[in-house]
């Protein structure tokens, strides 16, 4: 998947999803109304201060739109929006991510903000597990947009903010694994057992030459305990346990997850041919699996 510039082929799949309730509920914008000609125009249009581009598959399929609007003084608005066949593919956090690092490293903006409805509470809870400021003192000319509307939680993101760093997801560990960077000469990470993961290891293996969008995973052990990481590439790694469901992207080789806990996994490939590596603290034993989803609700109970 990648950004590119809009293009008119994708105003019938932009009309799509602007007329698809599961899509714009909770939107302000009516979208219900719009028009394959308001579509054509939206693309052709060049709005000073406004960024709109497409998210794309490897396909070059247009999959939704993101955008920076009122750049201005050091600052600009994001928005997006996806079709209901790019939700749950990894595209929205894509979209957003790129878009966010494109706004500083493109336009030099030092702060990119947004807003949500308080009662969106999917919306809230994604935005705050990857540790967005909520900001309260909104400069009016931006409040007046929304009507100075109240049930609205506004966020942002700063130039120099990691905000993909993460302490745990779905209470497993999160670890920064061991890096020695070396000048022209790239890095070298390494992690020991019993040191830096809690349990020894006995069993590694990886996973490799998947395609885009394909999911893999759906199962949880009764005891094994492992590190999974990506040396290569995009994985979304979605768990779930007592403590609830959560994802985190894993795309840097020195981030590693620890599952110590009976806990499901589910892996969407992002980028083709990206690895996911697993350390393991058994030797494989088909008796440790759960594969079915009814049971491992019942025993995680």
């Amino acid at each position: 998947m990648y950004l590119r510039e809009l293009k008119e082929k994708d105003a019938e799949l932009m009309l799509e999803w602007m007329h698809d309730p599961d899509v714009t509920s909770g939107l302000r914008t009516d979208f219900a109304s719009k028009t394959i000609d308001d579509c054509r125009v939206f693309i052709k249009a060049e709005t000073p201060g406004f960024v709109n581009l497409a998210i794309a598959s490897d396909e070059d399929e247009y999959m939704g739109t993101v955008s920076l609007k009122h750049m201005e003084n050091g600052s600009a608005e994001f928005a997006i929006t996806v079709r209901k066949a790019a939700m749950g593919h990894g595209y929205s956090w894509f979209g957003m991510r790129s878009i966010i690092e494109k706004a500083f490293a493109d336009y030099g903006l030092e702060s990119v903000y947004w807003c949500v409805n308080r009662n969106n509470e999917r919306a809230v809870r994604y935005y705050e597990k990857h540790n967005f400021h909520r900001i309260v003192d909104i400069p009016e000319e931006i409040n007046a947009r929304y009507g100075n509307d109240p049930d609205l939680i506004w966020y942002s993101v700063l130039k120099g903010d990691d905000f993909n760093v993460r302490e745990t997801v779905a209470g497993c560990r999160v670890i920064r694994i061991n890096t020695i960077p070396t000048v022209g000469k790239g890095e070298l990470s390494f992690f020991e057992a019993d040191k830096d993961i809690p349990f020894d290891i006995k069993r590694i293996y990886y996973i490799s030459k998947v395609p885009e969008g394909e999911r893999r995973g759906f199962h949880a052990h009764k005891e094994l305990k492992q590190i999974l990481f990506c040396p290569y590439g995009r994985i979304q790694l979605i768990l779930e346990n007592k403590d609830g469901r959560e994802e985190i992207e894993l795309s840097d080789p020195s981030i590693g997850v620890v599952i110590d806990k009976m806990t499901w996994r589910e892996m969407l490939w992002i980028q083709k041919d990206s690895v996911l590596c697993v350390a393991a603290s058994d030797y494989y034993k088909v008796e440790d699996y759960i594969r079915d989803y009814d049971e491992f609700k019942r025993l995680v109970k």
